[in-house]
């Protein structure tokens, strides 16, 4: 059953079915065994323009069966808390390594 696509997943739509496919994260299996947090994750550094918050909530519902809409608050902020951690790495990674001493 989690051999299906990722695009069989409510709420995954074809641009957001590619781009998880371009991270190696093609069947369901592949996004159950990742979690949304570290998808979203790959993501985020693939396409850190173009990948928001909504699409963290939007893994995590898909796994869960639901809407996003439908997440309780308390799982919304834990959602968050990671995607700052995720884009305060990014900054990170996309900053200057060197200093001016």
């Amino acid at each position: 059953m989690d051999r299906v696509p990722v695009s069989t997943l409510s709420g995954i739509g074809a641009v957001t079915q590619k781009r998880l496919e371009e991270a190696g994260i093609g069947t369901v299996a592949d996004l159950r065994a990742l979690g949304s947090v570290e998808a979203y994750r790959r993501l985020r550094f693939m396409s850190p323009r173009q990948v928001s918050l909504n699409a963290l909530y939007a893994l995590e519902a898909a796994l869960r069966g639901c809407h996003w809409l439908d997440l309780p608050s308390s799982v919304k902020t834990v959602l968050q808390q990671e995607a700052t951690a995720i884009d305060e790495a990014l900054r990170r990674g996309l900053s200057p390594r060197c200093r001016r001493d």
